[in-house]
């Protein structure tokens, strides 16, 4: 099967607790289509890629959600990777007001210092298109804590990955990820335990049903979530809304073609969708 696109989840924790004590790490996802991109890349991303075997030099565009460490905390260090050694500027930042500029509430979540060594700062915000080599990304609407925040969309060869990023469940959210063939939803509450600005395993099971992607895959759980069992809470969003979903774990890989491909290093076993 030839292989058209790939994502790595290189941490599938969120939260303050799991971040500080890195029980699942926190190092955000990395998707290679032509272009090698890195979303999101909180704590834990420098050790991830190494264990990945993904070199962060030829990373060649970074990309934030919004202004909260557990989203940004490796970006200055990556960026020092994707231009040192290099004459000129390289690479390309895209995140909203608060990452890029600061909002008098968060941010900036990169410095001008690094930003300035950049070939591109683009500052983006739900709707915004943009294209990096030949992917094309949009940036979708986030209810968040940080008021900037946006999910991301990205128009793969191998389909459209959909990141819904930290946010609470309204209409306006789900309409931006319709029909996407990978939805990723940062889910950090388990059932019954919904607290304000993010997902719980019930709002999972309402994106899953109203969106109906062929896979649906849970990642930035947070320690309740991890304790209540993620395989539980998945299985649950399945159940209820027909719709194929695993709990992502660290080091997972999608490989998107004609078919969907899901694979996990040894440490982890088999995985159980193919």
């Amino acid at each position: 099967m030839d292989i058209m696109a790939k994502l790595t989840f290189l941490g599938t924790g969120g939260g303050r607790f799991v971040t500080l004590m890195q029980e699942r790490s926190t190092g955000g996802l990395y998707i290679e289509d032509g272009v090698k991109v890195h979303v999101d890349p909180g704590p834990g991303a420098l050790h991830a890629l190494r264990r990945n075997r993904i070199d962060p030099t030829q990373t060649q565009a970074l990309m934030i959600t919004h202004c909260h460490p557990d989203h940004y905390a490796n970006a200055e260090t990556l960026i020092e990777g994707i231009v040192t050694g290099r004459r000129g500027k390289r690479g390309t930042l895209i995140g909203p007001r608060s990452v890029i500029n600061g909002n008098g509430k968060n941010g900036p979540a990169v410095s001008k210092y690094h930003q300035q060594k950049l070939g591109n700062v683009i500052l983006t915000s739900p709707g915004k298109e943009h294209t990096l080599h030949n992917l094309k990304v949009k940036a979708t609407p986030s209810i968040h804590s940080d008021p900037d925040a946006v999910g991301f969309r990205f128009h793969t060869s191998g389909g459209i990955i959909s990141y819904v990023a930290d946010t609470e469940l309204r209409d306006s959210v789900i309409e931006a990820h319709k029909n996407a063939r990978v939805l990723i939803l940062a889910t950090t509450r388990p059932l019954r335990s919904r607290i304000p600005h993010h997902l719980s395993t019930e709002d999972a099971a309402v994106f899953a049903e109203e969106i109906r992607p062929e896979l649906c895959l849970l990642t930035h759980m947070g320690k309740r979530f991890l304790r209540e069992d993620p395989k539980e809470q998945a299985d649950w969003i399945r159940e209820r809304s027909g719709v194929t979903t695993l709990a992502a774990r660290d080091d997972m890989a999608i490989h998107l073609s004609s078919e969907l491909k899901v694979s996990l290093p040894p440490r982890h076993g088999h995985s159980d969708y193919n």
